[in-house]
């Protein structure tokens, strides 16, 4: 199984923590060369001293604030006026829970901006360099409520879905070109974002945050939240030359908490 990706570039966003960073590191061990994407230039610089070198890959990064799409734009099509992009990774992060019917109609369009509209531009920049190559990954890190809604995420279970429905569109369209789109959708995984919503449950429950994980666990055949490399893992072969015929797809790394195939 080829799973070598010498030779190739991932630009991974939201890269400085959580799933993105994880993501890069397996992507280097891999032999890619990384182009972190965040809005923070020291975490990035933090970022880059994490990854794998073993086979002299020059990684960078790139700041870019994904609630500015013009700035995203920017930077991105100023990167691949120079450089092909193999392998794009879509992920920054969600936005605050709450119900749907007391959701603002800016945390909407601020969400859709943030994740479908920058998801777009990126997508957009990356496609004439990968048609050009005869390869190209872009993996879009979702929700699994994009098969199943998720209680007290209203927001983000409206703009997940919205961006699933244009990554399929989006497979359809470019796997002619040996280019494939994919969607990993992580569940209850142990980042910096999966605590925020432990705490803004127990907050609202007058609960314990230990007692809001037992409860959230108990949903998981597995009993355990996901460490972000074994989300990462999926990313990674997904990334490979081993998944060439895997296109247009949902693939849940939740295990097992979804309540359908």
């Amino acid at each position: 199984m080829n799973l070598s990706l010498q030779g190739k570039t991932a630009v991974v966003c939201g890269s400085t923590q959580g799933i993105g960073l994880a993501s890069a590191i397996e992507l280097s061990k891999l032999a890619a060369t990384c182009i972190l994407v965040a809005r923070n230039e020291l975490s990035l610089q933090e970022a880059l001293t994490q990854l794998n070198v073993s086979y002299d890959q020059k990684h960078q990064y790139l700041v870019a604030d994904f609630d500015k799409p013009e700035n995203v734009k920017e930077v991105i099509e100023n990167f691949v006026a120079q450089n092909t992009v193999h392998i794009l990774i879509n992920n920054s992060g969600g936005p605050a829970g709450g119900p749907i019917a007391t959701a603002a109609e800016d945390d909407f369009i601020n969400t859709f901006n943030r994740h479908l509209i920058c998801n777009h531009i990126l997508t957009k920049a990356v496609i004439p360099s990968m048609k050009e190559a005869g390869f190209g990954r872009i993996i879009n890190i979702i929700s699994t409520s994009v098969k199943i809604p998720l209680a007290n995420l209203g927001v983000s279970n409206t703009i997940r879905g919205a961006v699933a429905s244009w990554s399929k569109t989006m497979a359809n369209e470019l796997g002619q070109f040996n280019i494939t789109v994919n969607n990993v959708l992580p569940g209850a995984t142990n980042t910096q974002r999966l605590q925020s919503i432990i705490q803004n449950n127990a907050s609202k429950k007058n609960s314990t945050i230990d007692a809001v994980e037992e409860e959230m666990k108990k949903e998981i055949p597995m009993k355990r939240f996901a460490d972000a490399n074994e989300i990462a893992n999926v990313v990674a072969f997904l990334a490979s030359p081993a998944a060439s015929y895997i296109n247009g797809v949902n693939i849940p790394v939740d295990g097992g908490r979804t309540g359908s195939m």
